[in-house]
């Protein structure tokens, strides 16, 4: 009863008003910062300077709240337009946003992939630079993002559910630069037509009958007709 009494004071840690003026400011500032990094990088691919480009504007708010409840530990594996989510937790700046955009080979100014991959794709890395293993439970980690729409569900999958064998199994105890004994949440975002593919269905299916867990955020942004109206009735 104590250790309950404890952990929820923790959480409901109350902040001085002054701390929290500078929080609202803080998140008002970057959700400026990322609006801006959109804009100006869909003008450089329209004017012919950057090879393509994807971005998340439109999502700033949302995704900054979203990065609050996201943890040391924690695993993402989203989507291209994701970028104020990543800024959020400390995991991109717009330096290496824009890096990535103009295909950068240089890992220390492209830390995602060094150039390899298209703008978007956002990874953290969990190898250090002697390739030893990260201690995982101490960061916060992003799965690197692919092009395939959709294909992100069943990484989220396999991670939440990663989580819930190291908690059901303490055994696995030794791997503990890999687990918090499966304290740990897979976050996925995914856009509303991507939403229309079977393998989202599939995974939300299994997620539920092996009671992974994993937070879903569906972005209705109106990119598709497809789906529209119908996420009304479903609650994730």
């Amino acid at each position: 009863m104590v250790q309950e009494e404890k952990e929820v004071e923790t959480v409901e840690k109350k902040l001085s008003f002054d701390e929290f003026k500078g929080q609202v400011l803080a998140d008002f500032r970057l959700a400026n910062l990322s609006r801006q990094a959109s804009l100006l990088g869909r003008k450089e691919v329209l004017t012919g300077k950057a090879k393509f480009g994807i971005f998340g504007d439109g999502k700033e708010v949302a995704q900054i709240a979203m990065a609050k409840v996201f943890r040391e530990g924690d695993f993402r594996s989203g989507y291209y337009r994701d970028q104020t989510f990543m800024m959020a937790i400390g995991e991109l700046t717009v330096k290496q946003f824009f890096a990535q955009m103009y295909s950068d080979t240089d890992v220390n100014r492209e830390p995602a992939s060094a150039g390899r991959q298209m703008n978007g794709h956002f990874a953290t890395r969990s190898l250090d630079e002697n390739g030893e293993w990260k201690d995982l439970t101490k960061i916060k980690n992003s799965s690197a993002d692919v092009s395939p729409t959709g294909s992100q569900m069943q990484r989220l999958l396999g991670l939440a559910y990663a989580s819930k064998l190291y908690r059901n199994n303490p055994d696995l105890k030794y791997l503990a630069k890999f687990s918090d004994n499966g304290n740990e949440v897979a976050f996925g975002t995914i856009g509303n037509a991507s939403a229309a593919e079977g393998v989202f269905w599939e995974t939300v299916n299994a997620g539920g009958v092996l009671m992974a867990p994993m937070a879903i955020s569906l972005w209705d942004d109106g990119y598709s007709k497809c789906f529209k109206g119908i996420f009304r009735d479903i609650v994730f």
